[in-house]
Formats: C-alpha cells, sequence, structure tokens
C-alpha cells in the first residue's frame, strides 16, 4: 500500500505544487498515491461491516472515500491548486458531507493521524449533540471516558468562551457542551502508514471509538 515514497511524492508536491509539475508527475500521483489508498479502502471494508455497518469505504476514484486532491481556492488566499496530504474519509451512509459524523484518517509529511466523530456540524446538528449530552449525562461521560477510548483518543476541536444560550452554565457537562466539534484524534506514525499492519491498526483504533460515535449517532438520531 503505502510506502515511503509515498511521502517523498507528497513532499515534492509541497515544493512544486503547480498545475505543470503535476501533471509531469501525475503517473507518480496515481501509483504512490491514489491506487494505495484505494487498495487502502478497499481492504478496510470487512473491518466497517463488523463494529460500524453504517458506515461505507467506498473505493472510488472520484466522490468516494478519498477525498479530492484538488483546494477548493475560491474563498482562500492560499491559491496553490494541490492539497499536500491523503485524506480518506469513511462516511454515514447516510451522511453527504464532512459535517455527519465520519472515520477519518490523514497522511501528510508532517502529521498523521486518525480523527472520528463530527467536525464543523451545522447548528441543528451541534444543538442536537448538546442536547443529547444534556439529556443523558452519564451516558456521555461513559463513552468520553471509555478506558480503551481514552488510552489512544483525545477529543480535539474549537470550544467556546461561555456556554451556548440556553444551557445550564452549571451542568456537571457543560465543559463538553461549549465544544462546537465533537471529534477525537488517535496518533499515526509515518512507519505505522508504510507498514503492513495499517488496515488492522485502523480497524483496531476505530473499533475503540465505538461508544463515542453510537452516542453520536444517537443524538442524530441515525443508526450506528
Amino acid at each position: 500500500m503505502f510506502t515511503k515514497a509515498t511521502f517523498k511524492f507528497l513532499d515534492e508536491l509541497a515544493a512544486n505544487n503547480n498545475r505543470a509539475w503535476f501533471e509531469e508527475n501525475k503517473p507518480r500521483y496515481e501509483s504512490l498515491v491514489r491506487e494505495p489508498a484505494l487498495d487502502f479502502i478497499e481492504a478496510m471494508e470487512p473491518a466497517l461491516k463488523k463494529f460500524a455497518p453504517s458506515f461505507r469505504a467506498e473505493p472510488r476514484k472520484m466522490g468516494g472515500s478519498l477525498m479530492r486532491v484538488f483546494r477548493d481556492t475560491r474563498f482562500s488566499r492560499d491559491k496553490t491548486p494541490y492539497k499536500t496530504n491523503i485524506g480518506i474519509q469513511f462516511r454515514h451512509a447516510l451522511g453527504k458531507d464532512i459535517h455527519a459524523p465520519g472515520f477519518y484518517v490523514h497522511i501528510a509529511t508532517d502529521e498523521s493521524f486518525f480523527a472520528v466523530g463530527c467536525w464543523h456540524p451545522e447548528a441543528d446538528a451541534l444543538g442536537k449533540i448538546r442536547d443529547h449530552i444534556v439529556k443523558k449525562p452519564e451516558k456521555w461521560f461513559t463513552a468520553r471516558d471509555d478506558k480503551k477510548f481514552k488510552a489512544q483518543w483525545e477529543l480535539w476541536g474549537d470550544t467556546l468562551t461561555r456556554p451556548p444560550r440556553g444551557y445550564d452554565a452549571n451542568h456537571p457537562a457543560i465543559a463538553d457542551i461549549k465544544r462546537k466539534d465533537f471529534v477525537a484524534l488517535a496518533p499515526l506514525s509515518a512507519a505505522e502508514v508504510a507498514g503492513a499492519g495499517l488496515v488492522k491498526l485502523a480497524g483496531k483504533r476505530f473499533a475503540e471509538t465505538a461508544h463515542f460515535m453510537k452516542f453520536l449517532c444517537e443524538a442524530l438520531d441515525v443508526p450506528y
């Protein structure tokens, strides 16, 4: 699957982030990035079916689990056309974008990691998650503080400085209710990315988040 040459290509792309270089090196992109990514995605399908049957591994060149290499530069000062990381997302069957609960793999030369949860959920979804925590704080604490989860995963993302309007500032879970993202990260080394055990490791890490992901799915009224 992925090799040290994958990271070398990403480094070179960062140093030559222009269309002419990319077109000249597209065969290398195919062999070092896209093909290994699609192989990884395909290999993850049986694992996902075991512990998260509502999530999809879709090994398609476009529109599947592999995220586009092209950057959206419309509203960015950075006009470089290509992403210098590999993004792979296993979306919920009912989710059409990155705001739905999902499992994610990020591969880059500066940092690689696993991620799960809801990143920048829209206002309605964010409200549902907060309300679910208010109604079932003990269930939230059980999911958040699960030993296997805490051993490898850390909650991450933006947080409000004050409690959101309409929520009790003295609620026992107010620190989490203030979260704007419900995402957890787990580290992933370059050696693990390029190693033979990446699929097994990804399956193990994602399975550790079952209680956390089940809570989010329950809050959003979708099956886990």
